[in-house]
């Protein structure tokens, strides 16, 4: 009997222990997806890259929902894993490279805004600005701009039409410094410690049309208008759109393509 009931009082500690630590399991879980559609968005946690349009789009809910801001798109989308967020707004081919990595992520189908990317340049530098509009029209119009991009981006194309500079280039015209953020692939991301991406190579092309050399300094994205501004950088880019907030301090060049703001949420 003595050793039934020593039995019994095992069983109970072992039960209790195993209740114990499915309560902490279950309190520690990731909650099931709460955002399927653009009016889902009130009331949620709203994860944006810190100066994007994303998180200038994330204000209009300020109201009614909590917007948390990350340095970097790749922090939001962590957040979002962890369930300390219910959604991610960002540009639609950070979106693709982030859920690509992350099955457990997926894009809302309904697009959340339509936007032109520009280069961002200094309202003392007009001079600059017509040069890069010049040669930004030359490079849509030989196709090279299609095919930078088709590089990056596309099942059939990706990887298969490399930029190249052309032999000989004449850069006497000195460095054209630019500022970008480099954790927005495939604009511009690090590949083999190398900074590579779509908005890499244009300025490559654009630099081989202007004759100069290019020099790339990576920052937070929030610190490249300010760099742009102070002359510590020629010209921004890193898949920035024009907006009337932005054009208060600084200007920008013709656009170079077409992004979308789509939001990023959990599967479950």
């Amino acid at each position: 009997m003595k050793n039934v009931q020593q039995h019994l009082k095992k069983f109970a500690v072992l039960a209790a222990a195993l209740l114990t630590v499915s309560a902490l399991t279950s309190c520690g879980s990731v909650p099931e997806n709460t955002v399927f559609s653009v009016n889902d968005l009130p009331g949620k946690k709203i994860g944006v890259q810190l100066g994007t349009v994303g998180d200038s789009y994330a204000e209009e809910y300020k109201e009614d929902s909590t917007i948390e801001r990350f340095s970097k798109g790749a922090d939001a989308v962590q957040a979002l894993k962890q369930g300390k967020i219910d959604c991610v707004i960002i540009d639609l081919e950070p979106a693709k490279a982030f859920v690509e990595k992350n099955d457990s992520l997926c894009i809302l189908e309904e697009e959340f805004a339509i936007e032109d990317y520009s280069i961002c340049i200094s309202k003392n530098n007009a001079d600059l600005k017509d040069k890069i509009n010049a040669a930004l029209a030359q490079i849509k119009e030989n196709g090279t701009m299609e095919s930078i991009m088709n590089n990056y981006i596309g099942d059939t194309t990706k990887g298969k039409t490399p930029y190249n500079s052309p032999d000989n280039v004449d850069r006497s015209n000195g460095t054209l410094v630019m500022a970008t953020n480099a954790a927005f692939e495939p604009y511009e991301y690090y590949e083999n410690n190398t900074i590579v991406g779509i908005d890499v190579d244009m300025a490559r092309a654009l630099c081989d049309i202007l004759g100069m050399e290019l020099k790339i300094e990576d920052m937070e994205f929030d610190s490249i208008i300010s760099a742009v501004q102070s002359g510590k950088a020629d010209i921004g880019v890193a898949g920035m759109t024009v907006t009337e907030d932005r054009l208060l301090s600084i200007d920008f060049t013709d656009p170079y393509t077409t992004g979308t703001q789509v939001i990023i949420v959990r599967k479950k």
